[in-house]
């Protein structure tokens, strides 16, 4: 018995120690750390918690090694750059103030050209980046959270501000407000994913933008584009985006955009075109784009000219192609060099089997037209009565209205699409899938195991 006792009693403080609770670490010091990395150095940080709320004044690296976290604790951002040739790469960064007029963010800079954001990881901030007057910014391979606050009080996961020539590519962006561009030409915008937030893609005044991979989808909007020039929009997914707009892609005022291999599934309306080109002698064109399941395929302000559609595949939209508002709707193109789109409920046939209907697709139904004048009608579409109303307009040719799209050479097979490269991510999926695979490989040993215990205990 006396041997026991040793054994007894130090069990017995041992789980006192471990019962005790753990005392709260005090975040280190990165303010102090930062000030004394010379120039053009890189600063390695040790897992563990630092000290939000710090200034960078000089070219440096801050490199996080099995993710540190830096806590602004609440108040204010957490790290201000104000100097070119910054990166900060590997961190988790977290819990910014929620002043909007302040802008709190997880990196908010100014003048700081050459910034890098990179492979890190943004928790509970209000803006995730605000960079200002930081041209060839490159950020890349984040996963942005956001505040839990009401979609309006929120900030905008990656914010741009006269920061031309950057690169934003491989982000997950998630119930941001926005991730928005503003007065920034030649940004490309590349592999992203942005979903559950108010616009997935909001730019303004910014020319010549690539945005190329994307997927935005289930926000208010996917992307917004606005008063900007030479845009090229390609192999991005828009996928249900159904706030009171729902677009997919809006456009308003802009020009010389260039849209190819793009989906739009699912969406109020895939496509809006608002005054858009602008310019007297502008055009635009969309080709081998899909749009399907939305609510309108392509919506247009009626007054819309010199858009260009070839090779597009419209499918089993509620209306392939509607008008918002009145005015005379023409000098659109659906024809070009002899091709022009697939149609879903094109009647016709194709008897020297070239690939192209032998009549046109003409998009004349008068039902669409007073859903065009009265979204409400909606409600209606597919109904017996709408039916009805447009066998009526087809038998009685005085009511039938003028064809809104006449393609004179529909195509009658689906076009091909390229294969869709998911955007985002932050960092490879493979360890998830990797450990999924041990875990349930671990489940299926464990039921073997106790089903041959259970066949045990029978016997």
């Amino acid at each position: 018995m006396a041997h026991i006792l040793p054994t007894l009693l130090a069990a017995i403080v041992l789980g006192a120690i471990l019962a005790a609770p753990a005392t709260a670490q005090q975040p280190q010091d990165l303010q102090a750390l930062i000030d004394s990395t010379e120039p053009g150095a890189t600063l390695e940080l040790a897992r563990g918690t630092y000290a939000g709320g710090v200034t960078i004044e000089r070219p440096i690296t801050i490199k996080g090694v099995d993710w540190p976290i830096v806590d602004a604790g609440g108040n204010g951002s957490v790290f201000t750059v104000t100097s070119p040739d910054v990166t900060i790469e590997g961190l988790v960064i977290t819990n910014t103030g929620i002043s909007l007029d302040r802008e709190n963010a997880g990196v908010s800079s100014d003048a700081s050209p050459g910034l890098t954001i990179r492979g890190n990881r943004f928790e509970d901030v209000l803006f995730g980046m605000f960079l200002r007057t930081s041209p060839g910014a490159q950020v890349i391979d984040n996963i942005v959270g956001a505040k839990a606050l009401e979609p309006g009080r929120r900030g905008d996961g990656i914010r741009l501000w006269e920061s031309p020539d950057s690169l934003v590519q491989g982000n997950t962006v998630i119930a941001g407000r926005d991730t928005v561009l503003w007065f920034s030409n030649g940004v490309r915008v590349l592999d992203n994913h942005v979903a559950e937030g108010r616009y997935g893609l909001h730019f303004m005044y910014s020319d010549g933008v690539v945005v190329e991979r994307n997927r935005l989808e289930r926000n208010s909007v996917g992307m917004f584009l606005m008063y900007s020039k030479d845009l090229v929009l390609r192999d991005n997914v828009l996928a249900e985006n159904n706030g009171p707009s729902g677009y997919g892609a809006g456009l308003k005022d802009v020009d010389g955009v260039v849209a190819t291999g793009n989906r739009f599934i699912g969406n109020r309306a895939g496509l809006y075109l608002d005054n858009s080109p602008w310019s007297y002698d502008g055009h635009q064109t969309f080709e081998n784009n899909l749009f399907a399941y939305n609510d309108v395929g392509v919506l247009f302000q009626p007054s819309v000219k010199r858009n260009h559609f070839t090779g597009n595949a419209f499918v089993d939209n509620g209306e392939q192609v509607g008008i918002t508002g009145t005015g005379q709707f023409t000098g659109n193109t659906w024809t070009t060099a002899g091709v022009g789109n697939y149609w879903s409920d094109f009647a016709g046939y194709d008897s020297n089997g070239d690939g192209i209907g032998d009549v046109p697709y003409l998009l004349d139904d008068l039902y669409s037209e007073l859903t065009d004048d009265h979204p409400a009608l909606q409600f209606f579409a597919e109904t017996p009565a709408a039916r009805a109303v447009d066998l009526a307009a087809r038998m009685f040719p005085v009511f039938r209205p003028r064809p809104k799209v006449e393609d004179t050479a529909p195509l009658v097979r689906m076009p091909a699409f390229p294969a869709v490269v998911p955007g985002g991510g932050g960092r490879s999926p493979l360890p998830t899938v990797a450990t999924s695979l041990l875990l349930i490989a671990a489940a299926a040993a464990l039921l073997f195991t106790t089903r041959g215990r259970r066949r045990e205990v029978s016997l």
